[in-house]
């Protein structure tokens, strides 16, 4: 009688999860990919089986349809960002402005935005990943500000989410509307005039 030990028996169903983690991070890199370079609209199965080399049916296993893997791609907008803590609002504050205008001209996300809150305009499912994405962009500035609430240098009756807007929304403006350079001046000069008005 011939037994077979545990590590050989494992070895199969090992190399097959490595092989489809594979495929589904090539299938993902490139759907994100092809998001920044197209939008929503001119998004594609095929076009991800011909660059990722995945074969279309693998792809529609996992993702049984168009829409089902674009919002799985565009969940790579909603990365944990790290929370600074210099020991000063205007620290803090600043840590993660300069950070987002930094990455707002180049970052792969950024060219992908703009294309799913026109699409959460008419579709539920994308109104879903926008509002998951857009908690996540501002979950550390509104944990530093709810910090220094409990610091005391912010009265408990600060609205947290006009802060947010009034910190982030000039970034977001000039990324997607004025498309005026977002540099440190201008971002310093935004952080001065809102913590000098709490």
């Amino acid at each position: 009688m011939v037994t077979t030990s545990k590590k050989s028996e494992s070895m199969p169903s090992t190399n097959i999860n490595k092989r489809v983690e594979r495929s589904r991070h090539a299938v993902l890199t490139t759907a994100f990919e092809l998001l920044g370079e197209g939008g929503v609209a001119s998004f594609s199965v095929d076009e991800v089986a011909r660059r990722s080399g995945v074969a279309k049916t693998t792809i529609y296993r996992h993702w049984p349809t168009r829409e089902a893997l674009v919002i799985d791609a565009c969940s790579r907008m909603i990365a944990e960002q790290e929370t600074p803590d210099t020991g000063s609002l205007e620290g803090d504050v600043t840590a993660i402005l300069m950070e987002i205008a930094h990455l707002l001209p180049t970052a792969n996300w950024s060219f992908v935005l703009p294309s799913i809150v026109d699409t959460a305009e008419r579709n539920p499912e994308f109104a879903e990943i926008h509002s998951r994405i857009q908690r996540g962009h501002t979950a550390p500035l509104r944990e530093v500000l709810q910090r220094a609430i409990g610091r005391g240098d912010l009265s408990a009756e600060a609205d947290v989410s006009t802060i947010v807007a009034s910190l982030m929304g000039p970034l977001f403006y000039r990324r997607w509307f004025s498309r005026e350079p977002i540099d440190d001046r201008f971002v310093q000069a935004i952080i001065r005039r809102v913590l000098a008005s709490l």
